[in-house]
């Protein structure tokens, strides 16, 4: 009966420590998870902050694009037409160039690379 009694003792002490190695692995697991989400974190945390600063660019380019392109617009039609219709361009093409610059923020924001065409 005492052979007994230690064999089931000794087979009860086995089952307890494979329960806490299997506790352990989920553990180590779990650690694991949280490390990635804490990476995942911090990236799109640095992303929001690259996608900021390049949005703010894009709005100031933008709005002052868009300025002189109003200012082109009025002076169309009088003594310096030729300058109007010259603010409207360039105003243009720089208003475009900081709407160009809004929407690649929001690519840096999802931190997506560009993709390269391939050359046939």
């Amino acid at each position: 009966m005492d052979k007994k009694l230690s064999l089931a003792f000794a087979m009860s002490l086995t089952c307890i420590s494979l329960s806490f190695a299997q506790q352990d692995a989920r553990l180590d697991s779990l650690r694991q998870d949280i490390l990635n989400l804490r990476l995942e974190v911090n990236q799109i945390s640095l992303n929001l902050s690259n996608s900021k600063s390049r949005f703010q660019s894009g709005i100031l380019v933008s709005t002052i694009g868009y300025s002189v392109t109003i200012a082109g617009g009025l002076m169309l039609g009088r003594e310096n037409d030729g300058l109007g219709q010259s603010l409207l361009i360039a105003g243009g093409v720089t208003g475009v160039t900081g709407t160009y610059l809004m929407v690649d923020a929001f690519r840096a924001l999802t931190g997506r690379k560009k993709k390269k065409r391939k050359v046939p």
